[in-house]
């Protein structure tokens, strides 16, 4: 035997009919204005639970459409903001390289006028060798300029090496560290002669150069005292800052003393140096003359 089939009524026929109903009932108590009557409690149980539902659910709605719009708007204005943020970046990095760069043209220019007798020429350096500490570098300046071989080079006030070679637009450095270097100097409180050696292994390990052969006889000399290159250096011009002596041991013929030298220059950030367009040789000739 066949079942019969269930009849279903249909759902938006038990939905328009509840909408009649509620209809009828509002216009009926707004028309009558029943007081107390059965279609004001109709309205109490019926219409206004779902007016308050409708506007719980449009007021969520409502909270929903502005959290999202104040979403929208605060990630627009991030973005505008970190525009701003990278250009107010990039505006700091410039001014703080304008600034480095007008620092060492003060420095330069002090320096120009410390040594106002001779003649020189700022040059930038534009190589260095690979490393933590290098002992030669290149600049731009060259014959063109006037520059040439045994010329002193000075940076930060004080001693930074020597030309070794040139080129017409370029010319190599020999900084005083390097282990080659050998620089005859005077400490300039007691006008004892010593021996300024370059070494990069005591660069590495201390950020220091060594000196050796100081005569003290009278034990004058102390750390702290300046060190400048002397008269009788064949390769560097006499008192040029070279640095500051650290630490001083007296050697094992009991007559001289050694130790530590803090330059004045700093190599590991060396950009402008000033070439003295002068040779110690040169000099010489003009006083012999």
């Amino acid at each position: 035997m066949k079942r019969k089939k269930k009849s279903r009524f249909p759902a938006k026929y038990v939905l328009l009919i509840m909408t009649i109903l509620c209809f009828v009932i509002i216009g009926c108590s707004v028309k009558l204005s029943w007081s107390g009557t059965a279609a004001n409690t109709a309205v109490g149980y019926v219409i206004i639970p779902m007016q308050k539902g409708i506007n719980y659910v449009g007021g969520f709605l409502s909270d929903i459409r502005d959290s999202f719009v104040s979403r929208q708007e605060l990630m627009r204005e991030n973005e505008e903001l970190k525009e701003e943020l990278t250009g107010v970046r990039e505006e700091l990095n410039q001014v703080q390289i304008d600034q480095d760069e007008l620092n060492q043209l003060r420095d330069l220019y002090d320096m120009d006028q410390t040594w106002s007798d001779y003649d020189k020429v700022a040059a930038s350096v534009i190589g260095k060798d690979s490393g933590n500490w290098f002992s030669v570098f290149m600049i731009d300046k060259g014959t063109n300029d006037g520059v040439d071989e045994g010329m002193n080079v000075i940076a930060d006030g004080g001693l930074a090496g020597i030309v070794i070679s040139v080129g017409p637009n370029y010319a190599t450095v020999r900084f005083i560290i390097d282990d080659s270097s050998n620089v005859s100097c005077k400490d300039l409180s007691t006008d004892d002669l010593l021996i300024v050696s370059g070494s990069l292994q005591s660069m590495n390990e201390s950020g220091l150069i060594t000196f050796s052969d100081l005569s003290d006889s009278d034990d004058a000399a102390s750390v702290g005292d300046q060190v400048v290159t002397s008269s009788i250096s064949d390769l560097y011009l006499p008192g040029i800052p070279v640095g500051y002596i650290t630490e001083m041991t007296l050697d094992s013929n009991k007559l001289t003393k050694s130790g530590t030298v803090a330059t004045i220059v700093d190599f590991d950030n060396l950009e402008k140096v000033l070439v003295i367009l002068q040779t110690k040789d040169s000099l010489t000739e003009d006083e012999g003359e």
